[in-house]
């Protein structure tokens, strides 16, 4: 109980941010998921760290560097590719390769050393500061809210386009919506979380709540009580046992994931040994 008490008064805004990210973060992953569009997270999360490297050099704030080129790789990725030559998927392994070498390129001749070349790809949550909080709740706040507010379109978009469409939705514009608040989520996060945790974020606990529940406020709700309860146990391991706090998090994602995925296929045996025990009680009677 010190060690949390500790934890708590000297790190209380990388508890909070961490928090924020994970709430904000493992939501909108439910609908990466759901969408078969993965990778964006990734290659988000990598064009925001390039928009980082870029506001280092022209002496930007980072935030702005961020958004932006995460924005524009949003509208690059938004459109329909479906029914294109070329699929999202090779659209999206090219962005990620790029920002990823552009990244590296620009902080190799900007003068920074490794350790910001390694903040820009894995961050840092335990360092987060009071300035860097609040930020990520001025971007991720409102992102949350519209998201919320938003969902029944989103959604009915998400599940079924052509349905949407029936009754009235236009599906274009509301994929649109949502890619932009994933690109100003992804932005917003980056900086402290940076590209593995925020793509973490986007997909394990989404996946973690596929595979327990089947209604998708459940999977939603699992995503998020995951999302948050492995970053609290993550600080407190990094804290204890002086490991890199996003990487801890990340393989307690990985941990819940596994044990979640041999529950899911340990269900068929456990409903044929049940039936089997029902059939040995029924032909003793």
């Amino acid at each position: 109980m010190d060690d949390i008490a500790v934890l708590l008064d000297v790190f209380p805004y990388a508890i909070a941010g961490g928090l924020l990210i994970a709430v904000v973060c493992s939501a909108l992953g439910v609908f990466v998921v759901l969408k078969r569009v993965v990778f964006i997270g990734i290659a988000l999360s990598q064009a925001a760290a390039a928009g980082i490297a870029l506001s280092f050099v022209f002496h930007l704030p980072p935030m702005l560097g961020a958004g932006l080129l995460s924005l524009v790789t949003v509208t690059l990725l938004a459109y329909p590719y479906e029914s294109r030559r070329v699929p999202r998927d090779a659209v999206l392994g090219a962005v990620f390769v790029t920002a990823s070498a552009l990244s590296i390129l620009i902080v190799s001749k900007s003068g920074f050393g490794l350790t910001e070349v390694q903040s820009l790809l894995y961050g840092d949550l335990i360092v987060t500061s009071e300035r860097d909080f609040w930020i990520m709740l001025f971007t991720l706040g409102p992102v949350l809210i519209c998201f919320l507010v938003f969902l029944r379109p989103i959604l009915f978009t998400f599940l079924d386009r052509d349905q949407a469409r029936v009754i009235g939705l236009r599906a274009g514009v509301w994929e649109i919506v949502f890619f932009y608040l994933l690109g100003i989520a992804t932005s917003g996060a980056s900086k402290v979380g940076g590209s593995l945790l925020v793509f973490c974020y986007l997909t394990i606990p989404a996946m973690i709540g596929l595979l327990l529940c089947n209604r998708l406020w459940k999977v939603m709700v699992v995503s998020i009580v995951v999302a948050a309860m492995a970053t609290l146990v993550g600080l407190y391991l990094s804290y204890m046992s002086d490991f890199p706090t996003n990487q801890t998090i990340i393989v307690l994602h990985t941990a819940v994931l596994l044990l979640a995925s041999g529950y899911r296929l340990s269900i068929p045996l456990i409903l044929r040994i049940r039936h089997h025990i029902k059939e040995r009680r029924l032909h003793r009677q």
